[in-house]
């Protein structure tokens, strides 16, 4: 059994409804930032079938330019797939040159519009579990974290706007469609941000190979924020300071590390089979 802090009173703004209680969060904290394309990686193109498709279905993108080979067009005529744009054909040799070096397109690409940009509380407001990541930067690591996260019903990602990737093609890929089903906040200042997690109710876990006990052994509150250091650097000070609690995952032997994505994998695991969908 863990040793757990006394548990926070529920926030004031909790007995409010949802139209107030957004009122009573904009006139504490101010206005949401000005949208940016830029942020969210807008003008890039995203490629592969899952990507793209998840990227023409999501009702907050707009479809721009739609690049198919024809074994590409072929493949979605035998899926059934009815395209809200009319594709352009082009062969795969144009389509690599257009894209990252190395890239697995797969024969289509999209450019569209980007993402709506969130603050924390129109992210993880009715969120059961939040993924939280302090600087981490490499895209297909974030990728696979955004993966992990549609896969074990965390509904929304906290990242910084800095020291982070852009949610392009790279990172898009990676996600194999997660980009498109997990609601991002990208935010200036994180410890802010964690705070704000808590006035909403979250339990703030910060997850640390040091930690005092492992995840699978603590009582966890309804709704959990996970927080994901940047790969080799861990949790900076200040983050570890503003969790709630330090967990570290179970581990045999001499080796208790995993990389950042893999260890995310394993604890939206634990926290989906200790609280369900």
């Amino acid at each position: 059994m863990s040793r757990r802090k006394q548990p926070r009173p529920t926030p004031p703004s909790a007995a409010l409804s949802g139209g107030e209680r957004h009122a009573s969060w904009r006139g504490k904290h101010g206005p949401k930032p000005a949208r940016s394309g830029a942020q969210s990686g807008g003008d890039v193109y995203l490629y592969g079938f899952h990507a793209v498709l998840a990227a023409l279905a999501n009702p907050e993108r707009s479809p721009e330019r739609l690049l198919l080979t024809r074994n590409a067009e072929a493949e979605l005529v035998r899926q059934g797939v009815n395209l809200p744009i009319s594709p352009e054909i082009i062969d795969a040799d144009t389509l690599g040159a257009m894209l990252p070096a190395g890239a697995v397109h797969q024969g289509i690409a999209l450019r569209a519009s980007a993402l709506p940009d969130l603050d924390v509380f129109d992210a993880c407001e009715g969120a059961k579990r939040v993924v939280v990541l302090d600087q981490v930067t490499d895209p297909h690591n974030f990728g696979a974290i955004l993966r992990s996260a549609a896969v074990f019903g965390a509904e929304a990602l906290v990242t910084t706007e800095r020291n982070s990737p852009a949610l392009g093609g790279v990172l898009a890929k990676a996600a194999s469609g997660g980009l498109e089903k997990v609601k991002i906040a990208r935010i200036a200042n994180l410890v802010r941000a964690i705070e704000q997690l808590k006035e909403l109710g979250f339990e703030v876990i910060g997850l640390d190979g040091e930690g005092e006990m492992s995840l699978p052994e603590m009582m966890l509150s309804p709704r959990v924020a996970l927080v994901l250091g940047a790969e080799g650097a861990g949790l900076r000070r200040l983050t570890r300071e503003h969790c709630d609690l330090l967990a570290r995952l179970p581990a045999a032997g001499d080796m208790k590390s995993l990389n950042v994505s893999n260890a995310a994998a394993v604890a939206l695991y634990e926290l989906f089979r200790r609280q369900g969908s």
